[in-house]
């Protein structure tokens, strides 16, 4: 399994606070970050407002990000721990179907958190080759994620044979990414709806249908 990329190697971070004021001031940084790149997106998000949303002085921001670029490589460094803690494993028995729907709803509902980052990121990674290359190494360590759940999923009873998941783990995945970006302005119950039509859609081209009448 492809080791899980860590954005912040090779970042020159200021080091990590040990107070308790000083780890609530990084926290309330991280958190107006979020709510600026969500509103704002990556080149609208200033550090001076950024800074005023937190209730501190700019000069405080710069005590824990060099940029606001580190405070998107920090942000988005704690969507992928996220999803590293994500159980892709499915349980050895129960219906596929509902497994991958419930599957598929946890990891979106850790992932809500982070809607504005990875829209400030996608926009970021347009201009900006290092972000491209750390993005391609996402993409690479989400997708061998995904296919491996799908080579779990081909074991089971009912499996379609010779399918190529790993060119389907790719399609998903760009998906998946895709939908998230899209889900910043997105009502819930859209979502809801999305999550469904994914899970019908997996499950069909993973599993062949049963006869009629049973």
């Amino acid at each position: 399994m492809i080791p899980r990329p860590d954005l912040l190697t090779h970042e020159d971070l200021p080091s990590a606070p040990h107070q308790k004021r000083s780890q609530e001031k990084r926290a309330r940084l991280k958190n107006a970050g979020r709510v600026l790149f969500a509103s704002n997106g990556y080149e609208g998000a200033s550090v001076e407002a950024m800074a005023a949303q937190a209730g501190l002085a700019v000069g405080s921001f710069y005590q824990h990000f060099r940029s606001k670029r580190q405070l998107l490589l920090s942000l988005m460094n704690e969507l992928l721990e996220q999803l590293s803690q994500l159980n892709l494993r499915p349980a050895a028995d129960g219906d596929a179907q509902a497994g991958l729907h419930h599957l598929l709803s946890r990891a979106f509902s850790r992932d809500l958190h982070y809607l504005g980052v990875y829209r400030a990121w996608r926009e970021a990674v347009l201009f900006d080759p290092d972000l491209a290359r750390k993005q391609r190494d996402i993409q690479a360590w989400t997708t061998a994620r995904v296919e491996s759940l799908f080579k779990i999923l081909e074991q089971r009873p009912g499996a379609r044979r010779n399918v190529d998941t790993h060119t389907l783990a790719r399609i998903m995945d760009s998906f998946f990414w895709n939908l998230l970006s899209a889900a910043v302005q997105m009502p819930k119950v859209e979502l809801d709806r999305w999550i469904d039509s994914s899970t019908h859609l997996i499950y069909h081209a993973l599993f062949t249908d049963l006869p009629s009448g049973r």
